[in-house]
């Protein structure tokens, strides 16, 4: 009999640790997310199912995940860093005064006829600063015209961001990393 129960109280206590570092690694280190919504196409597609990584600062051109200012967590490229100016003109991305090919709007940019795929602005004439403040981000989606973004929303505070996120798990026959 004592050995039974010693087996029970082994086995208790490889699931509680086992769920106590699923717990923390979730919390942590790891989390999953759905899209919701067209504004990372065609990047990313509604329903996707991804990883975020919550460990380490963003980079330019890294897809992000951040508490948005609707009580939802809201999925954007980065496009400027603290110190960064930001202007589009002619549909291109000019950052520091310097002209940054973004490929992963290459698709894009091919199927639209009627216009540039990001009408031009300035950071100064949407949030009135001339760069990114410091510990904020400027971010966007692909689909440029359709996307609630830094453009309406403003910069993003660092201390906001879940983490970045490249892995797309689900549906199962598109699993892919994303640029």
């Amino acid at each position: 009999m004592a050995k039974g129960k010693n087996e029970f109280w082994e086995w208790t206590k490889a699931l509680l640790i086992a769920v106590g570092l699923a717990a923390l690694i979730r919390y942590f280190i790891f989390a999953p997310i759905v899209v919701d919504g067209l504004s990372m196409m065609p990047t990313l597609e509604s329903g996707d199912r991804m990883i975020v990584n919550k460990l380490g600062d963003p980079d330019r051109f890294d897809i992000v995940v951040f508490h948005a200012p609707e009580q939802k967590d809201y999925i954007k490229r980065v496009i400027g860093l603290p110190g960064d100016t930001i202007e589009y003109k002619n549909d291109v991305l000019y950052v520091n005064g310097k002209a940054i090919e973004e490929p992963y709007l290459d698709e894009y940019k091919s199927e639209v006829t009627d216009g540039p795929l990001t009408p031009d602005f300035t950071l100064a004439e949407i949030t009135g600063q001339e760069t990114v403040p410091e510990g904020e981000i400027f971010v966007m989606g692909d689909n440029r015209r359709f996307s609630k973004d830094s453009r309406h929303i403003g910069t993003v505070k660092i201390d906001e961001i879940v983490g970045e996120t490249r892995l797309v798990y689900w549906p199962f026959d598109q699993i892919h990393l994303v640029e």
